[in-house]
């Protein structure tokens, strides 16, 4: 299903590999703009006179249709920067632009109206409501969306057109996650954000899952970043940003990216 006013990703790109943290943050890729940049990033959590540095000056760029994988150990600062992008938190220090607009300065209702109109998330739990069906827990997005999808074409696109009417109890943990994409890109959102989507499944059925997040990207044409441990997942990436105490420490540009269904774990 074919999106409109979405840019097509243009592939051909042949850089090597780059460890420098401005080289990572400034690579561009020919025909495609930033969605995401953040210059400078610094989130310290405090706990009395305890300092837990999350992120540590981080530069970064998400790039208009790409599908990126977010690859490093916990605690070395994914997750974190996944929520100051997603508006979910602010940082302590740095700049968070989304296109042309600088997300830092925003208030909660400014942040709220963005999230609600730009983002969609992925989590590894999936936060369906038990009573509702699929069809039910997916509209309830659609409903407060400015241009959304219908709920039945959503989960079609991720392969769910015949679970409309299944309540989550009746869903597999694989359907569940799918049901859970359906609903963060139902509303058409610029960005999709997923933390660990596939942590809570075995790997044929987090295979399933991969899928529909790589046609949501491909079809849709929905800047996709992907947090894991997994490193194979790296494979269907066009890029891969390692991470460690807090920085990216190694960008990698993906010519030859395989489908899903070619990986294994």
């Amino acid at each position: 299903m074919p999106a409109t006013g979405r840019r097509r990703y243009f592939r051909g790109v042949n850089e090597s590999a780059m460890t420098n943290q401005d080289q990572t943050a400034a690579a561009p890729a020919a025909g495609r703009g930033a969605t995401l940049r953040a210059q400078g990033l610094t989130k310290v959590y405090r706990t009395g006179e305890v300092e837990v540095h999350a992120l540590r000056g981080l530069d970064f760029v998400l790039y208009e249709s790409e599908l990126v994988v977010l690859l490093g150990p916990s605690g070395s600062g994914k997750s974190t920067l996944l929520n100051i992008l997603g508006g979910l938190d602010k940082p302590t220090a740095g700049h968070v632009y989304f296109r042309d607009t600088e997300l830092t300065g925003y208030d909660e209702r400014a942040l709220t109206r963005y999230r609600r109109e730009h983002v969609g998330f992925v989590f590894q739990f999936y936060n369906l409501i038990p009573s509702l069906t699929a069809l039910e827990n997916v509209a309830l997005v659609t409903e407060i969306a400015p241009a959304p999808i219908a709920p039945a074409e959503a989960l079609a696109l991720v392969d769910l057109g015949d679970r409309l009417n299944h309540f989550p109890a009746q869903l597999s943990g694989g359907e569940q996650q799918r049901v859970a994409i359906a609903r963060a890109i139902a509303k058409q959102p610029d960005i999709l954000l997923c933390d660990e989507p596939t942590g809570a499944l075995d790997s044929d059925t987090g295979i399933l899952v991969l899928e529909a997040i790589e046609r949501v990207n491909r079809e849709l044409g929905t800047t996709t970043a992907l947090i894991t441990h997994n490193a194979v997942i790296a494979e269907m990436a066009d890029r891969t940003l390692l991470f460690g105490d807090g920085l990216i420490v190694e960008e990698r540009l993906n010519d030859a990216k395989r489908a899903p269904r070619e990986i294994s774990w």
